[in-house]
């Protein structure tokens, strides 16, 4: 049987709770500007997506958000219903404009499903500098960056 899905609010400290336990390869961030999540019709929640402000400081002009993760339990067009979800909620808030990063490796199609539209590459830097060393949580790696504008 097809279920039908819904986008639901979800808490920030929930949505960690639920990347922490279904991401692939990263843990939650430390913070964000919404949350939403997508259930089904018998109130299971199938997958999240935290929304922030850019990590890239050229991106950070206060016009443009970034999807920071988005983890599902693997049902079917829940990562489109999420990321149009997101793209709608940013833009009722004033934002012109969203971003995310995929790996390489990952296929896109939600994202392209969803209206995005992948605009390149994106070098993956460490954290770490000479006067300010970081221990590094995620392999710095070239990552493709997507985007849906007004």
């Amino acid at each position: 049987m097809k279920r039908k899905l819904y986008i639901v609010p979800i808490t920030f400290k929930e949505a960690c709770a639920y990347v922490n336990r279904h991401h692939r390869h990263l843990r939650a961030p430390l913070g964000s500007i919404l949350c939403v999540a997508v259930a089904t019709d018998d109130n299971i929640i199938r997958g999240v997506a935290i929304i922030g402000r850019p990590i890239s400081r050229i991106l950070a002009d206060g016009w443009t958000a970034e999807v920071s993760r988005v983890a599902t339990d693997g049902t079917k067009n829940a990562c489109s219903a999420l990321y149009g979800a997101a793209w709608r909620a940013v833009r009722a808030l004033g934002y012109n404009q969203i971003v995310t990063y995929t790996l390489p490796s990952e296929s896109g199609t939600s994202l392209r499903a969803a209206g995005w539209v992948c605009v390149g590459k994106s070098k993956g830097y460490s954290w770490a500098r000479k006067g300010r060393p970081r221990v590094d949580v995620n392999p710095g790696q070239v990552k493709l960056r997507w985007e849906r504008l007004v």
